[in-house]
């Protein structure tokens, strides 16, 4: 297989209503060495045969319609990448968004030339669900790496590329996190990446259009409201639960030892409570990528909101 052949992972369950626009941007990308594996979780609606009339016009072998675990779409996206071969770099992409035109080449150019492992994202454009941007999204100035990624999920996957050495590592640590139940396919790969010393790349310039609707999987987290649901979530005891659920997919990898002691420094932050959580989050070096963000992790470590 070509060294810039990227094998692209889409998760899919009833996404009729959009999936026509988000295959034409594929089809339209400039980066044109490209195949597509669609995992369907079990839809009921058109999805299936949007996905088989494309196949159906693209070279024989391009696109591929398999089916899902029907266990959710982070389980869906872990699924596939058992399916990407040896040699090949892999994306992810969501159902309902418009690839725009130059997005896989600047990930490839991004990419091309790095020896280890390497996590290439990008911002996006966020859109109403017609497609009229909003906004762009957040521009995160603090540094990648591993101690953000253990509590932010920065590396979107909806723009999501990685090179073949970090394909290799996702596999061999999916099993892992379907075992942990982990809540974000995303999140996930970020810390996988950033705990094994990847390269890691945030583009500044957009690579897709980010569509929000009422069936949106996630949704944007750069409005008020967003953010104020994310704190009460945080000081309620389920962020903790998220990070127990990371924490226990990497333990079991043979991770580099400043990472194995920057988790062990996570699990004592998760298990205490006042001046010893925050003493561990201090030694851990944890943070994200705002001010008030890292300071409400802080608050909900010293209150022992973590720990429920």
């Amino acid at each position: 297989m070509h060294a810039h052949h990227v094998v692209i992972l889409m998760a899919t369950w009833q996404g009729a209503p959009h999936l026509g626009t988000q295959l034409d941007s594929i089809a339209a990308q400039t980066h044109a060495d490209w195949s597509l594996i669609v995992s369907d979780d079990g839809s009921t609606d058109e999805t299936r045969q949007i996905v088989e009339r494309f196949a159906a016009d693209r070279p024989a072998g391009q696109v591929r319609l398999v089916d899902g675990p029907r266990a959710g779409a982070t389980r869906n996206f872990l699924s596939l990448l058992d399916h990407v071969p040896p040699d090949a770099s892999a994306a992810f992409c969501d159902q309902d968004d418009q690839w725009l035109p130059h997005k896989l080449a600047r990930a490839v150019s991004a990419l091309q030339g790095l020896a280890g492992p390497a996590h290439y994202a990008a911002r996006t454009i966020i859109t109403d669900a017609d497609l009229r941007p909003l906004a762009p999204s957040r521009r995160f100035l603090r540094p990648l790496g591993f101690r953000n990624a253990l509590v932010q999920a920065c590396m979107a996957g909806n723009t999501s590329v990685f090179n073949r050495h970090a394909v290799a590592l996702l596999q061999h640590a999916a099993p892992h996190a379907m075992r942990a139940g982990v809540i974000s396919h995303d999140w996930w790969a970020y810390q996988v990446s950033a705990g094994y010393g990847a390269t890691l790349i945030h583009d500044p310039e957009p690579g897709l259009l980010y569509r929000q609707h009422a069936r949106s999987e996630v949704g944007r987290n750069d409005t008020l409201p967003a953010l104020a649901a994310r704190l009460r979530k945080l000081m309620a005891g389920q962020f903790g639960g998220w990070l127990r659920a990371n924490r226990a997919s990497l333990l079991p990898l043979d991770l580099p030892s400043d990472s194995r002691a920057t988790l062990a420094h996570l699990g004592r932050m998760l298990d205490s409570t006042g001046p010893q959580a925050m003493m561990a989050m201090r030694r851990g070096g944890f943070y994200r990528q705002t001010r008030p963000g890292t300071a409400a992790l802080a608050l909900s470590a010293l209150t022992g909101a973590l720990r429920a």
